[in-house]
Order: C-alpha cells, then structure tokens, then sequence
C-alpha cells in the first residue's frame, strides 16, 4: 500500500529512464518510485516529483547561546533562535539527537512555522541569527532557503548546523542563504562514514573546500571524539594537517565530548584528556583556534592571539568571561586580527535556554504586523 504523500514540490531531482525519480541533494541520489520516502524520510516522490513533507513545520524552537552551535567566532555572546524538523540524510549510530533525526513522526513536528514568522519571532525576541539545526538542514533545503530569506528581510543572520552531506548545485542555493556553518567532519576515514554512518568521506571535504573556495560563509568544524572509533592520534594528526593545508590556519576546530546514546550505548565518555589531546596536536600543527567541547576547561575553550599569545576570548562551557579584542576584531595589545565575524562589544546573553512557542508570535504579528521588538521576555 502506498502511503499519503503531502509536501510543497521540491528542486534538485531528474527523472531516470527507468521511471524512477531520482533526487539530487545529497549524494545518496535516492531513486524513487511513486509513494516512496528518500532515507532522509521528509524527501518523497508523489507523481511526477519530489516533494518536502515538512516545509513549514517545526520540531520546537529554542533561544541558544550562538557557542552551542557551536561558534567561536560569529556574534559571540549573543542569542540565536535555534530550530529543526524531522529526519537526516546520515544514519550515524552514536546520534545526539536522535529522537528528532531519526524520527518518523510526523506528528513530532509541533510548531507550524511559516518563514516569515519565524523571522518576526526571531527579532522580537532579540536575536541575531537563527540556526538551522538538530537535524540536517540540507534535507529540508526548500523550507530552509525561504526562511532565510524572510529573515535576511528582517537583519536576522542565518546559520547552518549540517554534516555538509549535499550535492554540487543544492549547495550552492543552500549555503548561498547562509552567512554562517558549523560543519560537523564525523571523522577522517572512510571506514568511519561507511560504517558508522553509511555514508562517505569525500563529499563532507568537498564542501569544506567550497565553503572556503567559493563562498563568503564563515564556518567551524566540529569532531565528536568517539572512543577507539575516530580519537586516535594519528587519525587526529592527519585531519589536522588536511584542515591547514587545505583550509588555512584560520578555520576553527571544535573537539567535542561523545556520551553513549541511540545505537552506540557500550562506548565510554570521552574523557577530558583526549579532548585536550586533540587541542594540543591541532595547535602544533597550525590551527590558530582550536576548541574543546563538552567539558569544562577554560585554557582549551578560549580564543587566543596568534601574534602574542593573549587570551582574547575567555570562555567557560557557553559563557564568556573575558574579551580583549578590540572594536576592529584585533588584538588589544599587539593589534593582530582574529578571524571571524565581530562586533563593538560581545552579547550578554551567557548560558540561558529559552524554549519559544511560536503561536504566540503568529498570533500577535496577525494583530500588529509592525509592532517594534519587544525583547526577550515576549518568549
């Protein structure tokens, strides 16, 4: 029997000779007959397309600090207004949000979210940016792009939270909306995408290139050390050393804690000194800004000067406690540049978690579509 299909008619996809239809966002190229779901479950065919199931509905919105994406180095301190959907085009098994990715409820989604309020939701809370996040972005591209828009019209940034799993062409549209990205590189070996995540290495690299080559994005990695699967010195040694000389000294590392979870429960926690480990051997081999997360440890969470050494961001966890750059984004003290994006002065917006229903911003921009920001306690 084939299940009901209902969805907004997607782009990226191309009819086969054999009937099927396959789609062309991310690199699995799902070929499908009429009624079937792509892996990634929100993709499907119905007639002669493909449609998004989900456009325009959400899993739960959320007011995060901007480190949690996690970024360093984008309006740091400030508050941004984090979403997702449902499904992922990645099958990891050791998946930290794995009730909302994996899910094939579509009742989970409870928030209908269309983009313009999103955007007013996002403003009149006070945040600078939303996030696109707790499942892939890629997979629901149509919805993403036209949210960015609608905030792009409101001054609001738009940041991308994905494993960078996406094909030549959908990538350019989708990273084209974003100003900034959190990459998450799962690991260094194409054992580790094949047998953890059933997918491939290359793809995730050559959108690292692009962003660098290609674009004006400004964008972090994050590794997720997993215990005798992706934390080995060697395996660190050489991602490293890929990063600099194909990315520059300047893109930021994250090396972030693995906790046992959905189908990889008979692992141990990451421990701080593998963390630091990792930190240590990106240093040495010239990551300017390399980060530990999940843990706290100040010396390996903050921001230093490649020129004389001063910490210029102190960060514990999510919240900053020091700031020594100056209104240019240099060095106070020997006038070296830090890369990134910055502003006057960081945000104040620390630790907090502030989940937001966004009935009640559609029902009050229905009433006054012109109303100025409120602030944050409209959430």
């Amino acid at each position: 029997m084939v299940d009901a299909i209902e969805g907004v008619p997607g782009r990226y996809w191309q009819l086969l000779d054999d009937g099927r239809i396959q789609c062309d966002v991310c690199p699995r190229e799902c070929k499908l007959k009429d009624g079937q779901r792509g892996l990634c479950f929100v993709r499907a065919r119905k007639g002669d397309e493909v449609v998004l199931t989900t456009y325009g509905r959400s899993s739960g919105f959320c007011i995060d600090p901007i480190e949690k994406k996690p970024l360093n180095h984008f309006l740091p301190g400030t508050p941004i207004l984090s979403f997702g959907t449902a499904g992922c085009n990645l099958t990891c098994k050791f998946c930290q949000n794995w009730d909302i990715s994996k899910s094939r409820e579509m009742d989970r989604l409870m928030d209908q979210a269309p983009p313009e309020i999103i955007a007013v939701a996002a403003e009149r809370t006070g945040c600078r940016s939303v996030a696109y996040t707790y499942n892939d972005p890629v997979i629901f591209l149509e919805y993403a792009v036209d949210v960015a828009a609608a905030c792009r019209g409101h001054g609001i940034k738009n940041v991308a939270v994905t494993a960078g799993y996406i094909k030549e062409g959908a990538r350019e549209e989708f990273f084209g909306a974003m100003d900034a990205a959190n990459v998450d590189l799962k690991g260094f070996t194409k054992g580790f995408y094949k047998s953890l995540c059933t997918a491939d290495l290359a793809p995730v690299l050559d959108t690292l290139i692009y962003l660098k080559q290609e674009t004006d994005v400004w964008f972090e990695i994050t590794t997720l050390l997993i215990p005798d699967e992706n934390d080995s010195e060697g395996e660190i040694e050489e991602m490293t050393q890929w990063v600099v000389e194909n990315l520059g000294t300047d893109v930021p590392m994250h090396f972030t804690a693995f906790h046992p979870d959905y189908r990889m429960t008979d692992k141990s926690n990451t421990s701080a000194e593998t963390l630091i480990r990792a930190w240590q051997i990106a240093r040495k081999n010239g990551v300017r800004y390399a980060y530990t997360g999940n843990i706290h440890h100040k010396e390996t969470g903050s921001t230093y000067c490649h020129g004389c050494g001063l910490r210029l961001i102190g960060r514990d966890w999510h919240l900053l406690d020091e700031w020594n750059l100056t209104q240019s984004g240099m060095c106070s003290r020997c006038g070296e540049p830090c890369a990134g994006i910055f502003e006057d002065k960081p945000g104040d917006w620390g630790r907090k978690r502030m989940p937001v229903r966004l009935k009640e911003f559609a029902e009050q921009f229905a009433t006054q579509p012109d109303a100025r920001p409120g602030g944050r306690g409209l959430a």
